[in-house]
């Protein structure tokens, strides 16, 4: 193999190997549209002063109350992602 071979395997290699908090969801093969429209849901989902009105999951539940609010963080992380990954690049 030659070196440049070998450099552009530990390149695709250390794409690879990140986490999947730090890692765009699109270099997975989700649309970066996509990813985007689930973030701005997300903004919007976070944003809602809903008061038990419009909530997925009630937040007086005990623990699983705010798993709901922890998914919109986690889509709002993703779409931050693609645009820092966008601007990189």
């Amino acid at each position: 193999m030659t070196q440049d071979t070998l450099k552009n395997l530990e390149s695709a290699n250390k794409e690879r190997t990140g986490s999947f908090m730090t890692n765009p969801l699109s270099k997975s093969g989700v649309p970066r549209w996509l990813v985007m429209v689930l973030s701005a849901l997300g903004f919007v989902y976070i944003l809602n002063p809903t008061i038990g009105v419009f909530e997925f999951i009630p937040d007086n539940l005990p623990i699983v109350g705010n798993l709901d609010e922890g998914g919109a963080y986690l889509l709002m992380w993703y779409g931050l992602m693609e645009i820092v990954e966008r601007r990189r690049n």
